[in-house]
């Protein structure tokens, strides 16, 4: 599982060093996409081909489940570590998810999310004021969520 922020730079290459702790569950080739909230997304490829087969069952006559799949695998590309555990992110990728200097790297249960830095702040000033809102829309459907 994977939990914690980290910060860590960019190089002039597009290399991001991804931290020892993260990489034993991560795997030497992992899968790195566009995620939501302008960020990137980082799955070991266990948890990326779970997440391709529920997208098989989503009907292909479906809008949103069509969107949402081109979006998803169209920025998807399989990356590897190299000795010094770094990646090399795609350039679009980058792009999508403002990478220039500074990246955050996030655990997030069964994925690592990359962020701007900048990006990541804004976010988590937004958030962190609706926090206990968010807890509380969480535990209001089936299978509820008490923290």
């Amino acid at each position: 599982m994977f939990i914690g922020e980290y910060l860590h730079t960019v190089d002039e290459k597009g290399r991001l060093f991804i931290p020892a702790r993260l990489r034993e569950d991560l795997g030497e080739r992992f899968v790195v996409t566009r995620g939501l909230d302008e960020c990137l997304f980082a799955f070991p490829r266990p948890e990326w081909d779970a997440l391709a087969a529920k997208l098989r069952t989503v009907p292909f006559t479906r809008a949103a489940g069509r969107a949402f799949s081109r979006i998803l695998f169209s920025g998807a590309c399989e990356c590897e570590l190299d000795r010094q555990g770094r990646t090399l992110l795609p350039a679009n990728l980058r792009s999508f998810a403002g990478l220039e200097k500074e990246a955050v790297i996030i655990g997030v249960s069964s994925r690592l999310e990359i962020w701007s830095k900048d990006r990541w702040e804004a976010y988590l000033r937004n958030a962190e004021v609706s926090y206990e809102d968010i807890a509380e829309k969480i535990g209001e459907g089936p299978g509820e969520l008490d923290l």
